[in-house]
C-alpha cells in the first residue's frame, strides 16, 4: 500500500497514567465566548503547565501523558473556535488564554507555566507581552479595528514559560510559504512560469532529491512573496473598509440592507501556501530535517491541496493573524515582554523553526534565565528516522528537568 502524503505527521501518544484526574470545564471569558478545558492531575500535583494552540484542539497533545507522569498537572484549552481559523483573530484568543489561566489561578496551583508547541508559542509569547504590560499600555483593537477590551481583562502573567519548535508566527510563517507564482487569485492551477518552485527550470529536482535554486531566483522568489502578501492586505483591507462603511450608513439609515452589507464577512480564498523553496531544497538553512513540508512529503503536490495555512480567511482574521505586515502575534516582537524563566526546545528537523530563526528567537526572549536545549526530532515531534526515539518524547525529559529544578514539589 502507498502511504498518504501526509503519513507520518501525527505520532501516538502514550497512556495517561492510572490514578490521573481528568475533569473538563467550561469558561467564559471576558467578552463573552465559551472556552472549554481539560485538566489532568495525579493526586498532590503542584505545578500546572497549560499547553495551547489558536487553531488546534491540543487535548491528546503528546506532551500531556510524558508531563502527567512526571508529576505536573497539565491543562490542555481550545480557543473559542478550535480546528478553525476562519475567523481567527489573535487578539480575542488572548482573551481565551486569560480565561484558562484565571482559572488555573484560582484552583490554587503554585505555579503555573505556559507550553507553547508550534503556532502555540507565539500566542503564549504574546500573551505573555499583553500581560506583563499595564493595563493602560495594553491593545484595544485588533488591526482591522475590531474592538478586543484587553485593557480591562484580567490577565494573570504566568510563572514560567516553555516553548517547543515554535515557529515565527503565522504571519511571518506563511510569508516564506506561500507560492508566488499564483498568476489569478480566483485560480488555484494558474502559474507564473517565472516563479513556479516545482519547474526544473527553475532548479526543481524530481522528489526525493534536494533541489538547486540559484540566489537569483531564490531572491526574486521572495520579493514576490512579500508582494503577493502586499497585495492580499490591500484586498482585506478594502474588505474591511466597505463593511466599516456599511455599519456607519446603518447608524443612521437602519436599513437592514445596509446592516447586512456590515455582516457579509466577504471570505478570502488563499490558494497554494506550501511552498517555502526550505522544503525540496535542503541545502537553505540546513538542519536535520526531512524533504517535505509541514503537510507532508510531496510539497508539489501538497501546495495545490486543500490543506494548508490560510486557505479560508475573514479579511479581519488575515490581518490579525496571517499578514507579516500587520499581525501582532509575531515571536520576535513579543518576545522581550517574556519575562518568567523560560526553556526553548529546538528540535533538530524541524521545517518550520530553523537554526538561525531558534538563535533569534532565544535572543529575543526577555527573561534573565533562558535555557535553549537541543533535541532530535520533527516540527511535530515525530522521529528523525524510522525506529529512532521520537523528537516529543527527548522533548519531555529536557522539560520535566527544567521544570523539575525551577518549580519542585
Amino acid at each position: 500500500m502507498t502511504a498518504r502524503l501526509g503519513a507520518g505527521r501525527y505520532i501516538e501518544t502514550a497512556e495517561i497514567p492510572s490514578g490521573t484526574i481528568t475533569s473538563a470545564h467550561e469558561l467564559t471569558t471576558l467578552d463573552g465566548a465559551k472556552v472549554s478545558g481539560v485538566l489532568r492531575a495525579l493526586p498532590g500535583a503542584d505545578t500546572v503547565v497549560s499547553i495551547m494552540h489558536p487553531r488546534m484542539d491540543t487535548t491528546h497533545h503528546v506532551l500531556v501523558p510524558e508531563l502527567v507522569a512526571r508529576g505536573f498537572a497539565v491543562w490542555t484549552q481550545g480557543t473559542r473556535s478550535p480546528n478553525n481559523d476562519l475567523n481567527l483573530i489573535h487578539e480575542q484568543a488572548l482573551l481565551d488564554v486569560a480565561a484558562g489561566q484565571v482559572f488555573l489561578r484560582d484552583k490554587g496551583f503554585s505555579a503555573r507555566v505556559t507550553l507553547g508547541h508550534s503556532g502555540g508559542g507565539t500566542l503564549f509569547a504574546f500573551y505573555h507581552q499583553q500581560a506583563g504590560l499595564p493595563p493602560e499600555r495594553r491593545l484595544t483593537a485588533a488591526p482591522s479595528g475590531r474592538p478586543v477590551d484587553l485593557a480591562s481583562a484580567d490577565l494573570p502573567a504566568p510563572d514560567g514559560a516553555v516553548f517547543l519548535a515554535p515557529h515565527p508566527g503565522q504571519g511571518a510563517l506563511l510569508q516564506r510559504l506561500i507560492d508566488p507564482s499564483v498568476a489569478d487569485e480566483s485560480d488555484p492551477l494558474s502559474v507564473l512560469p517565472e516563479l513556479d518552485p516545482f519547474s526544473a527550470a527553475n532548479g526543481f529536482a524530481p522528489p526525493p532529491s534536494s533541489s538547486a535554486f540559484s540566489a537569483d531566483f531564490i531572491e526574486r522568489y521572495r520579493t514576490a512573496q512579500a508582494a503577493r502578501i502586499a497585495r492580499i492586505d490591500a484586498e482585506a483591507r478594502s474588505r474591511v473598509a466597505v463593511a466599516a462603511e456599511a455599519r456607519t450608513r446603518f447608524k443612521t439609515t437602519q436599513d437592514p440592507a445596509d446592516r447586512r452589507a456590515s455582516l457579509a464577512p466577504q471570505i478570502l480564498t488563499i490558494y497554494r501556501t506550501d511552498a517555502d523553496l526550505r522544503f525540496v531544497d535542503l541545502s537553505l538553512d540546513p538542519n536535520e530535517r526531512p524533504y517535505g513540508s509541514l503537510f507532508g512529503r510531496r510539497p508539489d503536490l501538497t501546495d495545490y491541496g486543500l490543506v494548508g495555512f490560510a486557505r479560508l480567511v475573514t479579511p479581519e482574521a488575515w490581518l490579525s493573524t496571517w499578514s507579516a505586515n500587520t499581525s501582532n502575534a509575531s515571536f520576535l516582537r513579543c518576545a522581550p515582554g517574556v519575562r518568567t524563566p523560560s526553556l526553548f526546545v529546538e528540535l533538530t528537523g524541524d521545517a518550520a523553526c530553523f537554526p538561525d530563526d531558534a538563535k533569534a528567537m532565544v535572543a529575543a526572549l526577555g527573561a534573565e534565565d533562558v535555557e535553549h536545549r537541543q533535541v532530535p526530532g520533527t516540527h511535530f515531534g515525530g522521529p528523525l528516522r524510522p525506529g529512532e526515539p521520537t523528537g516529543a518524547s527527548l522533548a519531555a525529559v529536557e522539560i520535566g528537568e527544567w521544570l523539575s529544578a525551577r518549580f519542585p514539589g
